[in-house]
């Protein structure tokens, strides 16, 4: 199983390059703004590594053989998937404040899932790796554990200043959502490792992107961008009232 080198390259970029934003003078916020990517690089790059190295490769395989033991399966995660995406806009509404107003963290949103969307599609038809099941060769990564983490790295970031504990709830769906896919046999640790990194990396960039939204887009007071999200299939809706 071979991954091409520009995988390999952006895994390991991810590791080493800070977001643009960040202040070098400022130890501290710079090391809280390159969290993110370093945490992103180092699950993609476990990702690879297990499926490229045996002793990775060893981990994987012994963990589907406790489930191939164990034959739980749970259709969850099937709609777990999305209970991050829903408490963004929900937390809201039950008193939490959000960084970002309704429009911007629509675009927000809605790039993050298409720029995920997009990624993890392009490497699942690139890379031939099996399922443990051997049922199709579109394993990596996890499509399920990255669209619940999309959601997850939002909610943090839009409500970790009103509560931290929004933003760990997320994530903790986020997970069980990645070990349900381990436990159904649909995935490989390492696949779920490489859906969530791919997950927050995206949302990064997408946060990156708001300032141009901003500043190209000037949006009418009566605009709303609502983004359209199913099981295959993603896109962005929009309305103007002039």
């Amino acid at each position: 199983m071979k991954f091409p080198a520009c995988i390999i390259a952006i895994a390991t970029a991810c590791c080493l390059v800070p977001p643009a934003t960040a202040q070098e003078h400022d130890e501290a916020s710079f090391g809280r703004k390159a969290a993110p990517y370093i945490i992103s690089g180092s699950l993609i790059t476990y990702g690879i590594l297990a499926h490229t190295l045996r002793p990775y490769r060893l981990i994987d395989e012994s963990i589907d053989n406790k489930m191939k033991e164990l034959n739980l399966h749970t259709r969850a995660d099937d709609y777990i998937q999305y209970a991050p995406l829903a408490a963004i806009y929900g937390a809201e509404l039950l008193g939490a404040k959000a960084r970002h107003n309704l429009r911007d963290r629509t675009f927000i949103c809605a790039t993050s899932y298409l720029l995920t969307t997009l990624t993890v599609n392009a490497l699942k038809y690139s890379v031939d790796i099996p399922r443990p099941t051997g049922s199709a060769h579109n394993s990596f990564p996890s499509g399920h554990t990255a669209t619940a983490f999309t959601g997850a790295h939002i909610l943090f970031r839009e409500y970790k200043d009103s509560s931290p504990w929004i933003g760990i709830a997320g994530y903790a769906a986020a997970a069980g959502v990645g070990s349900m896919r381990v436990i159904n046999r649909k995935h490989w640790l390492g696949d779920v490792a490489a859906g969530a990194g791919t997950a927050i990396l995206c949302v990064e960039a997408s946060y990156l992107l708001l300032p141009l939204f901003r500043k190209v887009i000037k949006a009418p007071s009566g605009m709303a961008i609502v983004p359209v999200v199913g099981s295959d299939a993603i896109g962005m809706g929009m309305a103007c009232v002039f």
